[in-house]
């Protein structure tokens, strides 16, 4: 059963029964349906269920030359807003299925942002089309979450905010720098991790590491999209699952100076979120490529 149905309203679907139901339900009961030739007999077919403003699911597999329907795999999705990043994407077909995963090298996270891909159907498309050499304009990524902290604002002045975006900018240049083999830039990064670490180690003493860190991305667990966050709220709304009625968060937030929308379920986040606080919870990255 796939661990983030409850982000998108469906944590009543408890048991392998009634899961098959629902299931077996989207069959007949869909929103859209969708279908690629990939073979000569078969093709690659995704129905989609919505249930709420850019919430789903989506169930996947081959269908015969009879129209006869073999499941693969399904999985909840909810559809960010604008776009995240600009920054070189590119895209790797999973071994097991016919699934795959974007990476978005984007600098000023830090590291690569390995993200689930939402519009498949339409990257297989424009692969064929393009004969496998396509250009990818941008991305818009989302994040799920089962759970979630609402936390304070770190307190900042005008001056500090000015001082910590240039900060921002160098930091961004020199690992720009540093991917292109420059030699200066690494020495630079090298000693200011060293110069960073030394700083927060002191502060660690009398303060809490939340009132240091004030943003974070990091990977989490063993599942190469799955990531823990820390990002301010630039933006609050509720929506509804229609079907289960069930009120869920969509918060964009701004997590390393990237910003992308995440959903969550109301009763699960602990706190009382708002525009200026911060979030923190463990998230499963999606994204669509903007082609």
């Amino acid at each position: 059963m796939h661990k983030y149905l409850k982000a998108i309203g469906y944590g009543n679907i408890s048991t392998r029964k009634k899961l098959n139901t629902f299931l077996k339900e989207m069959e007949e009961h869909y929103s859209s349906h969708e279908l690629i030739s990939v073979e000569t007999e078969s093709d690659f077919c995704e129905y989609q269920k919505e249930c709420g403003a850019g919430i789903g699911v989506a169930l996947c597999g081959d269908m015969d030359m009879e129209e006869n329907f073999f499941r693969q795999y399904y999985y909840p999705y909810f559809i960010g807003s604008g776009i995240s990043s600009y920054a070189d994407i590119s895209v790797e077909k999973r071994m097991d299925r016919e699934a795959y995963v974007g990476i978005c090298e984007d600098v000023k996270v830090g590291i690569s942002l390995i993200f689930h891909l939402q519009n498949v159907l339409e990257y297989m498309k424009e692969n064929q089309l393009s004969d496998g050499s396509m250009k990818f304009g941008s991305v818009t990524l989302s994040g799920l979450c089962n759970s979630g902290t609402v936390l304070f604002p770190v307190l900042k002045t005008k001056e500090l905010e000015k001082r910590s975006r240039e900060e921002s900018r160098n930091r961004m240049m020199l690992l720009s720098a540093a991917r292109n083999g420059d030699q200066t830039a690494m020495e630079s990064l090298t000693l200011d991790d060293i110069d960073i670490y030394s700083k927060v180690s002191k502060r660690l003493v009398t303060e809490d590491v939340f009132s240091i860190v004030d943003t974070y991305f990091m990977p989490y667990g063993v599942e190469c999209d799955r990531y823990s966050i820390l990002g301010e709220i630039l933006e609050l709304h509720t929506i509804e699952n229609e079907e289960t009625r069930e009120e869920l968060y969509v918060m964009k937030l701004d997590v390393n100076e990237l910003q992308f929308d995440v959903c969550v379920p109301v009763k699960e986040v602990l706190g009382e979120p708002a525009v200026g606080r911060r979030f923190k919870a463990n998230m499963w990255l999606q994204g669509r490529i903007n082609f």
